[in-house]
């Protein structure tokens, strides 16, 4: 009985390892992408639109798709999937 309940707590312990360490990287890179954001950086959003960071503030980013179109994206949401740094020319 002991055996037993010795492997399943192995098994579902081997889960959750499987199962959350890859979902905490992901939210450390996402958090690390964010912290590094900067005004002029290209933003691709998690819709597949790029657009070019013009504000950053505590709670917002705000990003321009087009001539002024313009959209006010939550940080917490993290609707940003990729950020790409102007490449110095």
């Amino acid at each position: 009985m002991i055996g037993i309940i010795l492997i399943y707590a192995v098994v579902l312990g081997g889960m959750w390892f499987l199962l959350m360490r890859p979902q905490k990287k992901e939210q450390k890179r996402i958090q690390a992408m964010l912290a590094t954001m900067e005004v002029g950086d290209t933003a691709l959003t998690t819709s597949g639109f790029y657009g070019v960071i013009i504000d950053i503030t505590d709670d917002d980013v705000i990003v321009e798709f087009g001539n002024n179109k313009n959209c006010r994206i939550p940080m917490q949401k993290a609707a940003i999937a990729q950020i790409e740094k102007p490449s110095a020319e």
